[in-house]
C-alpha cells in the first residue's frame, strides 16, 4: 500500500450533536472529495455564499477554539477537533457539510470523528501529498507563552508543555512524532477547564453547551467524570490535538519541529500567520519515494502524512 498519496473517505458519514460554545444542535456530512481539493466547509443552513475554507488567512477568531469565516462573515467555529481528526488519519480531501455555525463537540475529542470516518473506510488515490516544509526557525511569544517552529528531516514533531496551578493538572509535558508515534492518546485526548471558570465563561457566550459528557472538568485537586481520565497525559495530549488540527490550517501536512510551552490556538495561529509572511520561510512540494526516506514510505503504521 502507498502511503505518500492523498486520500478521502470511501463513503459519506453524518454525525449530529450540540456546540460547545453555542449549545445549538447541529447535524454534519462528511463527504469524500476530489484530489488536491483539500477540506471545504459547507454551511448548508444558507443558501448563498456559504462556502469556508479553512485556511489560516480565514481564522477570525482562536480565543478557546478556532473560527473560520469567507469574505461574506459566513463562519464555522471550533473546527479544530475535527481538523485534527483529519490530519492524524491522513485525510487530505473531504467537503464538510454543516447546518449551523458550530461543529458538534461530540465527546470533546477527535475519537468519534476518527472512528465513523475509520468506519466508511479511506481511499487512496493517485495524486501525491503536497507538504510544507519549515526552512528555518520561527518562533513567536506573548507573555509567558511560546511556541516556535524549525527545519525537521521529515516529520513533524511537537514538543507541548502546559502549566497550571491547579494540583490536578500541573505541569504536563508531551513529545511525539506525528508521522510516526501512535496518535491514539492524542485523538482520545478531551477539552478541559476548571470548574470555577465555567460561570466566566458562560457570562462571554462561550461552553453553553459544555457537559460532563464532552469535557474534562476539574474542581480543586478532583476530576469531576466519573469515567476518570482515558490516558495519563490527557490534559497536555488533546492541547497536542489542537495544535496538529491548527497546523493544518497551513493548507498542507507539515515537516517541521514544534516546541510550544503553554500556548492555545491564537498562538499556533499567530505563529502560522508569521510563517507565511516570508516565502523563505517554507518550500512546498510533493512527497514521493525519492525526496523521503524509504522507511517512512512503507512503514505501515505512517498515519498523517500518509
Amino acid at each position: 500500500m502507498s502511503f505518500h498519496k492523498q486520500k478521502t473517505l470511501k463513503k459519506p458519514i453524518q454525525l449530529k450533536g450540540f456546540g460547545l460554545h453555542s449549545g445549538k444542535p447541529v447535524n454534519l456530512t462528511i463527504k469524500p472529495a476530489s484530489p488536491n481539493e483539500g477540506i471545504i466547509f459547507i454551511r448548508k443552513d444558507l443558501n448563498k455564499n456559504n462556502i469556508i475554507y479553512p485556511h489560516v488567512n480565514n481564522v477570525t477568531s482562536a480565543m478557546l477554539c478556532t473560527t473560520i469565516s469567507n469574505e461574506f462573515n459566513v463562519k464555522v467555529s471550533t473546527i479544530e477537533h475535527l481538523m485534527g481528526a483529519f490530519y492524524g488519519i491522513g485525510i487530505d480531501n473531504a467537503v464538510v457539510e454543516i447546518d449551523n455555525e458550530e461543529v458538534p463537540i461530540l465527546d470533546g475529542s477527535a475519537k468519534v470523528f476518527v472512528d465513523e470516518i475509520s468506519k466508511a473506510g479511506i481511499e487512496i488515490g493517485e495524486t501525491p501529498i503536497k507538504v510544507i516544509r519549515i526552512n528555518k526557525l520561527i518562533d513567536f511569544k506573548e507573555g509567558a507563552k511560546s511556541i516556535s517552529i524549525q527545519p525537521s528531516k521529515i516529520n513533524l514533531e511537537i514538543d507541548f508543555e502546559i502549566k497550571y496551578k491547579n494540583q490536578l493538572i500541573g505541569n504536563q509535558r508531551n513529545t511525539l512524532k506525528v508521522y510516526e508515534d501512535d496518535l491514539e492518546d492524542i485523538l482520545n485526548s478531551r477539552t478541559f477547564c476548571l470548574y470555577e471558570d465555567i460561570e466566566k465563561l458562560r457570562s462571554m457566550g462561550f461552553a453553553k453547551g459544555g457537559s460532563l459528557d464532552n469535557a474534562l472538568v476539574v474542581k480543586d485537586s478532583k476530576l469531576l467524570n466519573k469515567d476518570g481520565l482515558r490516558n495519563k497525559k490527557e490534559f497536555v495530549n488533546h492541547k497536542i490535538l489542537d495544535c496538529m488540527g491548527d497546523l493544518f490550517l497551513s493548507g498542507y501536512k507539515v515537516i517541521g519541529k514544534i516546541k510550544c510551552s503553554q500556548g492555545g490556538h491564537k498562538l499556533t495561529n499567530d505563529l502560522l500567520r508569521k510563517v507565511f509572511q516570508n516565502k523563505n520561510n517554507y518550500s512546498i512540494f510533493e512527497i514521493n519515494e525519492k525526496n523521503i526516506p524509504h522507511s517512512l514510505v512503507y512503514r505501515q503504521n505512517l498515519k498523517s502524512i500518509a
